[in-house]
């Protein structure tokens, strides 16, 4: 599908990802770009200079991925479709049945509605949660779903249903498995989950601040505020292992996360 003179919907696209994307969408010779969402965990302000460009558009009607008619009626026309509305991790953790009606009935809704409306293509937002904890090294996208946590079983199902609807009823789509996404606009910031060796201090547009408070996931020989500061009371924890900790000081050095990455212990890789 070409973005030519293409109508677009972003599902979610008040968001981190998806107003990101309207922006990208933006300085391609696109027609029309729609933007679905219920503002939940999206903000007006993520789009305050995109809504700028005439061809951007928030869908007023509604903007919520279980209200079925509504989401068919903002695809009329539409070419391509970008699907970003989700419960992230620690919201499915804590309420499951809302991860199985949001990311996976409501991931449902919207790939009917793309047959419906004779959509051309749908990018769905997967997640590397579905791989889990790794059995080999390094991973690659063969690496078998090996997934503990709802989140990654609500992305997991995702995946499986695009196949099944592409193969019943043709809907062209692909599946993007983010690593770790943050930056400008994450409505997460006080609980940031973040895996050292995946990020590192130059890559980090917007680091948590000194004095602000994060819950962190533990992964993989990571420590668990050593991408983001110096100075702190630095705690070492197990795979899947939670701790909510106060950052202190300023951001380190590439050179000193690499010498606190090496003072942490290595988590046992798991054999098949």
């Amino acid at each position: 599908m070409k973005l030519e003179g293409s109508t677009l919907l972003v599902v979610g696209g008040a968001g981190l990802i998806g107003s990101h994307t309207v922006d990208q969408l933006i300085r391609e010779n696109t027609r029309e770009i729609r933007v679905y969402d219920n503002f939940v965990r999206g903000r007006a302000e993520n789009l305050r200079g995109a809504l700028t460009d005439p061809r951007v558009k928030i869908w007023d009607a509604g903007g919520d991925i279980l209200q079925t008619d509504i989401l068919e009626s903002a695809m009329d026309g539409v070419d391509g479709v970008f699907h970003f509305a989700a419960l992230w991790l620690l919201q499915c953790h804590e309420f499951p049945r809302s991860a199985f009606d949001v990311n996976i009935r409501g991931t449902f809704n919207v790939m009917e509605a793309c047959v419906k409306q004779g959509v051309k293509r749908l990018v769905y937002s997967s997640s590397a949660s579905v791989y889990g904890d790794a059995v080999k090294e390094p991973m690659d996208e063969g690496h078998p779903f090996n997934n503990k946590n709802f989140y990654g079983a609500t992305k997991i199902a995702g995946e499986a249903m695009l196949r099944a609807f592409h193969h019943r009823y043709g809907l062209d789509y692909v599946g993007l498995r983010y690593m770790n996404v943050y930056g400008p606009r994450q409505d997460y910031v006080e609980n940031s989950w973040a895996s050292c060796g995946c990020t590192t201090p130059e890559r980090i547009a917007e680091p948590i601040q000194p004095g602000a408070s994060a819950k962190l996931k533990v992964q993989y020989n990571a420590a668990a505020v050593a991408p983001f500061t110096k100075d702190v009371n630095i705690k070492f924890a197990g795979i899947d292992e939670v701790k909510t900790v106060k950052i202190t000081g300023e951001v380190l050095s590439t050179e000193a996360f690499a010498e606190l990455q090496k003072q942490a212990p290595k988590a046992p890789v798991k054999k098949s």
